[in-house]
């Protein structure tokens, strides 16, 4: 196969659609949230895109047919406006697969006319955390008010090392070629998948491109992470309760 191919699966017209890219990343934060658009709004897949910079493996379905890893475009309709929502289960393996897969992604998001992208996904604190703060960065300062006043949160040299991999060159490429992007990054442990935190972010994209979304299928992940959380939390006070070694002489 060529290094990437894209299958072309159907053609709808779209209007002015928002690009939202949602891959695996910290906490699959980015890719949660994308997958629950899909699940909670009609859609439809258009696109297709191999590559052989994802892992050379394929997905069995329910019925043990296998099929080759790719990445997917759906066209969403969540009311006013349309998205174009980009998921999958890889991202690239190698700097210059990054590069080449960004600009295939936005030459996919300027073929349905999109001029607006929203990259999501995770920030990690290394602890677990209760308050769901949403970071951003963005390609013009014009942009950032909005963000701020749908509570969206800009830290200076934050977050440390910047956006790697898609999300941040959706922005970088993007920029480029004139898009209007965004990277909403989620707070997150960077331990486990995050519903918390890809729920922060599904409201950041909510009041700015202007949709409703039904969260209780979310919620009931978050509540069933939350568990896991505990246990987790449990094991760690007992490990720190346990005696060192100077706490272990015989006394009698």
């Amino acid at each position: 196969m060529e290094s990437i191919e894209i299958d072309v699966v159907a053609d709808p017209d779209l209007d002015d659609p928002v690009f939202v890219e949602g891959l695996p990343g910290v906490g699959h934060v980015g890719k949660l949230a994308a997958e629950y658009l899909l699940e909670e709004f009609d859609s439809e897949l258009v696109r297709r895109v191999y590559t052989d910079e994802f892992p050379p493996q394929v997905n069995i379905d329910d019925e043990g047919v296998a099929s080759l890893t790719c990445a997917e475009f759906h066209a969403v309709d969540v009311g006013e406006e349309d998205l174009l929502v980009l998921t999958g289960d890889h991202q690239a393996q190698s700097n210059d697969g990054h590069y080449h897969l960004t600009d295939a992604f936005l030459d996919i998001a300027e073929e349905f006319g999109a001029t607006r992208a929203y990259a999501l996904g995770g920030v990690p604190t290394g602890e677990l955390i209760e308050e769901y703060t949403v970071l951003g960065a963005v390609t013009d300062s014009a942009l950032v008010d909005d963000l701020e006043e749908a509570g969206v949160e800009f830290r200076e040299d934050e977050p440390a090392g910047g956006v790697v991999g898609v999300s941040g060159l959706v922005l970088g490429l993007g920029a480029r070629r004139g898009f209007d992007a965004t990277c909403l990054m989620g707070e997150t442990s960077g331990y486990l998948v995050d519903p918390k935190s890809a729920r922060a972010v599904l409201e950041i994209l909510e009041e700015v491109v202007g949709f409703e979304l039904n969260y209780e299928s979310l919620e009931e992940r978050a509540e069933e992470m939350e568990e896991v959380v505990g246990k987790i939390q449990e094991m760690q006070q007992q490990q720190e309760a346990v005696p060192t070694g100077d706490d272990l002489r015989y006394i009698g």
